[in-house]
């Protein structure tokens, strides 16, 4: 039986899946790109390095927490597609061994 699992260990299904959540994270991000361009572009060799490093970096975080946000927002939107699950019952409370009424 032929797996239907196929670039990179994925169905054709979660391809096109991967594909939707690039574009819509692309474009949750498309203007914090161009200001990343922007500042890169506006420093010199000798100040690409120490405080520039740090600032970029702080940059690039934002911009993973603008794709998880962009992901998570778009889940909401859609819903879930996974089954809920059926919570167990809890088991019947036994009555009290003691026999007679005690104080409530």
């Amino acid at each position: 039986m032929k797996d239907s699992r196929t670039v990179d260990g994925m169905t054709p299904e979660e391809l096109t899946e991967v594909q939707r959540v690039h574009d819509l994270v692309l474009k949750a991000m498309n203007q914090e790109i161009w200001r990343l361009a922007r500042f890169m572009v506006t420093r010199r060799d000798d100040q690409l390095l120490g405080q520039t490093e740090f600032a970029l970096r702080d940059r690039v975080l934002r911009m993973g927490a603008q794709a998880l946000e962009a992901t998570v927002n778009d889940r909401k939107k859609r819903g879930t597609k996974a089954v809920a699950l059926l919570a167990q019952t809890a088991p019947r409370m036994r009555d009290s061994s003691a026999g007679g009424r005690g104080p409530s």
